[in-house]
């Protein structure tokens, strides 16, 4: 698909997909060893964001071809050993969505190898590869089609080296198990047959299996980093030590605009352990650096001990003076009349209002967020002889920022993907990367940046919080008539952000007749960046919920009302498979009522809830089973998700998406909040940011999937926005109270 397919969908983030083009133009100009000696297949629209995907498939003129160190290289995905074992390149970033797993999995089973076989390395960051980028839930879908066609070249070429050997015609044989077999029932393994399969010419036609064809995926794999995760291996961007290491810290103003004038530093170069303290000057635009104080030392005690007593004169006359107490007056204000911006207008609405047999409205608020992953932002660089080295736990190996802030052409810098601690978007921000990098050029020695908690926090690209002033209508006969969605939100230097756009086809607009949704930005002077299921995880929330309300008000169960809106099974955007499909998404709904018992009587004291959403190309619907006491303290007894995401490659990865998404998703619903006065954030670490406790995690979390025949899609975020407006709505059944407020312990509530 298109670029701009994905922009009209809201598939993917227009900033999203700017982010992707700005790296594919990086990844041009990213040095290979071999590149023009390498024979491409040029798969256009298959990546992400619409960018074409170069792969070397064939072995001929490749850089390793032929043995190299006894391993076969069959083409940049594949070696085999003589021994038989199969190694497979990981490209994209492992960020625990569990890919590294995953992708190669997909080429193993067009290989046909068995995967006792398989050793999954990751793989070096090149512009072979493409865009390695992980984001958006787009690492399988991007990379579904290319990967195949990686495993099932590997496999024509092990084929016609036995077909050479045997003198047979390739089409006479089968592969099974890492083994080619003859029409007799003789074998040979890829191992022996691997040294002269890498000097084959690669066939003009490759054929990729039929899905009835799958032995591997669809099957539970345990993760191929399991082991080494629970005994400690430093597989970690903060685990990287190397000789002669120091370590640094980075002090920004606690307002993003700040600017650092003068700070006590020959006192900080006086303290046990430090050897450096400097000024640097803001450098690239607001994703890179900042300005700021680097502290370098001995380890990172001396320069975290030391930045306690660093005290620094900052100009805040440009800085941020975001007031989250003030935008909420000013949202109240605005909520009673229509948005600046038109996003779409269909129908007649006041005349659907006027005629109504009942409406319902509320202002729904959902607040700032911080991504607060477990591996907190670090990164190490070695600045030597005119080349930048980098270890990084990144999202998006964005070489091109490095170059913007050092001045280091990318041709010179070299970047090792490292596994990541934790994203959920925020990594694919490179703000401590260009950091890192900039204080390595005034040093003289590999540095390592390790940010605190409270950096991490306070120095976040946050979500962005909003406000929807609903208001809808049911007619005579209970069906839902007109909808009409004020949205304020917030814009950074008066450019939309990731997550604070709503687009003219978000649901229910292309389903039904009378729509009016308007928008109005409020200048932030924070930024704001991508956080998990950008957009849909507040969104979800709000039009769920008040779907549920009009539910309510037209005396409809809320499931029945729900396939109501849905109509009849079609694309709402006909020719574009990105767009909403109605059948799915009532197939899904259907699904989850089903396996929760929806309509049957619940034990004493409990309520069902339900939400669907579509993001990211995933079609899930959620039913929480809640229980609340005479204190309002919730207890999620089980949530039932069914998800339409094509074809699973690996259900255990699945399952644990669907189960991380949950909790991760009631953890928010329940206690985050970011909140600005002066343009700092008041939050500074988990004693109030209060992520959720395993005793108030749903015991039972119950995933099913519908094995459906379109492309696979991602599921690290899909599965995460219905949750909230499924728990808000069995709440309101428990108890007759609405939550419009998140987190919902504004409201009284907790877990």
């Amino acid at each position: 698909m298109s670029t701009q397919t994905q922009y009209t969908s809201g598939l993917i983030d227009p900033m999203l997909a700017e982010l992707f083009a700005e790296t594919e133009t990086m990844v041009s100009r990213m040095p290979s060893s071999s590149l023009s000696r390498r024979s491409f297949l040029k798969l256009t629209g298959v990546a992400g964001g619409g960018l074409a995907l170069a792969i070397s498939f064939s072995p001929q003129g490749f850089a390793q071809s032929g043995t190299n160190g006894g391993l076969a290289q069959l083409n940049a995905f594949v070696r085999v050993s003589p021994d038989g074992k199969i190694y497979i390149y990981a490209v994209n970033p492992e960020i625990g969505q569990g890919v590294k797993t995953a992708l190669p999995m997909v080429i193993a089973e067009e290989l046909d190898a068995r995967w006792d076989d398989v050793v999954v390395e990751q793989a070096p960051i090149d512009r072979v590869y493409g865009s390695q980028s992980a984001g958006g839930s787009r690492s399988v879908p991007s990379t579904w089609d290319p990967l195949r066609q990686a495993g099932a070249a590997a496999r024509a070429l092990l084929v016609a080296a036995a077909a050479q050997r045997w003198n047979v015609s390739p089409a006479s044989l089968r592969t099974e198990n890492s083994a080619v077999i003859n029409a007799n029932g003789e074998s040979l393994s890829y191992g022996e047959l691997a040294a002269a399969a890498a000097n084959m010419e690669l066939p003009t036609e490759i054929r990729l299996k039929d899905r009835s064809e799958y032995r591997l995926l669809g099957q539970r794999i345990t993760g191929v980093d399991n082991l080494d995760l629970v005994t400690g291996k430093p597989l970690f961007g903060i685990d990287q030590q190397l000789p002669g290491m120091l370590y640094a810290s980075y002090v920004r103003s606690p307002q993003f605009g700040g600017v650092a004038r003068s700070a006590n530093l020959e006192a900080i170069r006086q303290m046990p352990g430090i050897r450096d303290a400097f000024i640097l000057e803001a450098r690239g635009n607001a994703t890179q650096l900042r300005s700021g104080v680097a502290i370098v030392g001995e380890s990172t005690w001396s320069v975290i001990r030391a930045r306690r007593e660093l005290r620094v004169e900052w100009d805040s006359s440009s800085a941020s003076t975001l007031s989250w107490s003030e935008s909420q007056a000013q949202a109240q204000r605005l909520a009673v009349q229509q948005g600046q911006e038109v996003v779409v207008e269909k129908g007649a609405v006041d005349a659907a209002f006027a005629s109504a047999r009942a409406t319902a409205e509320g202002l729904y608020t959902y607040p700032y967020l911080s991504h607060a992953p477990l591996e907190p932002q670090n990164c190490t660089a070695w600045y030597r002889d005119g080349r930048m080295e980098i270890w990084a736990p990144t999202q998006r190996p964005d070489i091109g920022s490095v170059e913007a802030v050092t001045g280091i052409p990318a041709a010179s810098v070299t970047l090792h993907q490292t596994r990541v601690g934790g994203g959920f978007g925020r990594r694919l921000i490179n703000d401590y990367v260009c950091e890192a990098a900039a204080i390595a050029q005034r040093v003289n020695a590999p540095v390592k940046l390790t940010w605190t908690r409270e950096e991490d926090m306070q120095s976040d690209h946050f979500r962005p919080g909003g406000f929807h002033a609903m208001k809808g209508a049911v007619d005579a006969r209970g069906r839902l008539s007109a909808w009409q969605n004020h949205f304020v939100t917030f814009n950074f230097q008066g450019r939309s952000v990731a997550g604070g756009t709503l687009s003219a086809s978000e649901f229910p607009a292309l389903n039904l007749d009378n729509v009016r949704v308007t928008s109005t930005a409020l200048d932030m002077g924070t930024p704001c960046m991508w956080w998990r299921a950008p957009g849909s995880n507040a969104f979800a929330w709000v039009i769920q919920s008040f779907l549920h309300e009009l539910a309510v008000a037209a005396g409809r169960d809320h499931r029945d009302f729900l396939l109501e809106v849905m109509g009849e099974r079609r694309w709402l955007n006909p020719g574009n498979a990105s767009s909403l499909n109605t059948g799915r998404a009532i197939d899904v709904i259907n699904l989850a009522t089903e396996r929760a018992g929806w309509g049957a009587p619940q034990p004493a004291g409990r309520a069902l809830g339900l939400a669907f959403h579509f993001s990211h190309a995933g079609y899930v619907a959620q039913v929480a089973e809640v229980s609340v006491d005479a204190n309002r303290k919730v207890t999620v007894h089980r949530v039932v998700v069914a998800a339409d995401v094509g074809p699973i490659v690996n259900l255990s990865g699945a399952e644990n998406q669907v189960q991380g998404c949950v909790v991760d998703a009631l953890s928010t619903l329940a206690g985050l909040e970011i909140t600005f006065e002066n343009g700092a954030a008041q939050q500074t670490n988990f004693h109030n940011y209060p992520l959720l406790r395993m005793a108030s995690a749903p015991p039972v979390i119950e995933a099913h999937f519908i094995q459906s025949d379109y492309s696979p899609t991602g599921l690290g975020e899909p599965a995460f926005p219905p949750l909230a407006p499924a728990v808000c709505n069995a709440i309101y059944a428990a108890t007759g109270h609405r939550i419009r407020t998140l987190p919902f312990s504004k409201e009284g509530f907790s877990v």
